[in-house]
């Protein structure tokens, strides 16, 4: 059986033969003044599942940039200026492409394995309900449009549990590009 693969710095993804998904953040491509996209996406036969990949434990990350981003984990800056964002930026560059014909889920991969699972636990508590929610109602009102269906958010030990057809393996830090 013939797999694909997709690499985004020491985060490898092994996708099933037959499994219908693209990059979406390709670096080099002009988009829109200020959008900002998930980095890739699948199709499944009643969803779409937007990718967003936020690694602090890769192998180059000094520590206080570890602990800098899991401050704004848990303050929730990471959440509302990036992964709130990305979400609504990917589901109208979908919708205006064609492309946002089935139910979005959108997945957020945190590689939290350079932290203690404690921490994890913390960081992972009640994160998918707080995303959710952000992304109903980023402003004053709540969109009257419900764009993403559901959120999950997960550590590379959880993906694989959940998507054992798209697992994720942590490699060596390699200087190689994408795909």
């Amino acid at each position: 059986m013939v797999s694909d693969t997709y690499q985004e710095k020491e985060l490898l993804f092994t996708f099933a033969a037959g499994t219908s998904w693209r990059v979406l953040d390709v670096q080099g491509v002009r988009l829109p003044v200020g959008m900002a996209l998930v980095d890739f996406v699948i199709e499944r036969t009643d969803d779409i599942l937007f990718v967003e990949i936020k690694d602090p434990s890769h192998s180059q990350s000094p520590e206080k940039e570890r602990k800098k981003y899991l401050k704004r984990l848990s303050d929730g800056s990471v959440l509302s200026e990036e992964l709130t964002p990305k979400a609504r930026d990917s589901y109208a560059y979908e919708h205006l492409m064609g492309r946002d014909h089935k139910p979005i889920v959108y997945i957020v991969l945190i590689g939290l394995d350079a932290f203690s699972h404690d921490v994890q636990r913390a960081i992972l508590n009640n994160f998918s309900d707080r995303l959710y929610n952000s992304l109903r109602q980023e402003g004053e009102l709540p969109w009257v449009r419900e764009h993403i269906k559901q959120c999950i958010v997960l550590s590379v030990d959880s993906w694989n549990q959940q998507f054992p057809d798209y697992t994720v393996t942590r490699v060596e830090h390699q200087e190689v590009g994408n795909r």
